[in-house]
């Protein structure tokens, strides 16, 4: 848990700045996005600026949190800001470009996230590893500055720490995640309505592309480790968007075999992303630390230099190893 002087410090930059810019990851996730809302509504509360600047375009299925399209962060655009809130990471590798611009300003950084991944980018950190979405980070930020928490925050808390515990069925839903959701519902969501939004709108599009990466299916190590892969240009042919590759990953796993997933998505540049899940035994943070990325211990991502058979090659050596360390244990 974050400790109480941190808080205060956080709420003591808050309260003398006018202008505040907000963002987070490129390709910004559920808690990322929902992070940013309530961030920008609590703010907005007490007449503060809140200026959202993500990094990549978000998912559409995250645009109802937000009353208007977002910018998209440009090197040569002017932002005018007292202070920088970071939400839901706290690694330059995950801000690209706006690292540079990190490293030139002079302004405070508010950091605040739930990774152990991390480069020290804040003046204050407000970091909770134990939490399951950094989403209940910020709760708490609300609480301790005892900031009302409305409808809209309520429903964008809600998205953001439904989507990081997999709609409350990954390792990490805890009982503080069903006492702040509780919350939540007692404020005014509905989680039924936010289901929908989230997990039955998506594209005819988005279809074909997850059509596309089953049929690429390949299981590993006695059935344990599953691969799937898409092509760049499978995203031409199908119409989808790099974005509708959210959550795609998680089909494999339906499997009753699998314990370990990766999707390799090729890339325009020739590198390929790399997006690993583990049902526990398997820690893919390692694996993808080893190779410049982060995340959790059941779900990271890192970026592998091309040609694809390549990449996959790495991490399935990566996976083989730490399975016969637990096979000899």
């Amino acid at each position: 848990m974050v400790n109480g002087k941190d808080f205060q410090k956080a709420v003591e930059l808050i309260n003398k700045s006018e202008n505040i810019l907000l963002t987070t990851h490129t390709r910004p996730d559920g808690d990322a996005c929902g992070c940013i809302a309530a961030m920008c509504s609590g703010l907005a509360a007490l007449g503060k600026k809140a200026q959202p600047i993500m990094l990549s375009e978000i998912p559409g299925w995250y645009q109802f949190l937000f009353a208007e399209q977002l910018q998209i962060y440009d090197e040569n655009m002017h932002i005018e800001t007292d202070l920088i809130i970071i939400v839901d990471t706290n690694s330059n590798s995950q801000l690209p470009k706006f690292d540079r611009y990190l490293k030139q300003n002079d302004k405070p950084v508010l950091i605040i996230d739930h990774h152990v991944t991390s480069d020290g980018l804040g003046d204050v950190e407000l970091i909770d590893t134990s939490a399951a979405a950094t989403a209940l980070i910020v709760f708490d930020l609300f609480k301790y500055a005892d900031w009302p928490i409305t409808t809209e925050i309520a429903k964008a808390l809600f998205v953001a720490v439904s989507t990081d515990t997999g709609w409350f069925h990954f390792e990490n839903t805890d009982s503080r995640v069903y006492k702040v959701c509780s919350e939540l519902i007692d404020i005014g969501v509905h989680p039924a309505r936010i289901y929908h939004d989230l997990y039955q709108n998506f594209s005819y599009q988005r279809f074909k592309l997850m059509i596309v990466m089953l049929n690429t299916i390949r299981l590993h190590l006695k059935g344990r480790f599953a691969t799937q892969h898409l092509l760049w240009t499978d995203f031409e042919h199908t119409g989808a968007t790099y974005q509708d590759t959210e959550n795609l990953i998680d089909q494999c796993q339906l499997m009753d075999t699998v314990e370990t997933a990766a999707l390799f998505v090729e890339l325009k540049d020739g590198r390929v992303k790399c997006s690993l899940r583990s049902s526990g035994r398997i820690d893919v943070r390692k694996i993808a630390q080893k190779f410049g990325g982060g995340g959790h211990t059941m779900a990271s991502g890192v970026h592998l230099p091309g040609p694809l058979k390549n990449a996959k090659q790495l991490i399935l050596e990566q996976i083989k190893e730490q399975f016969e360390q637990l096979d000899s244990e």
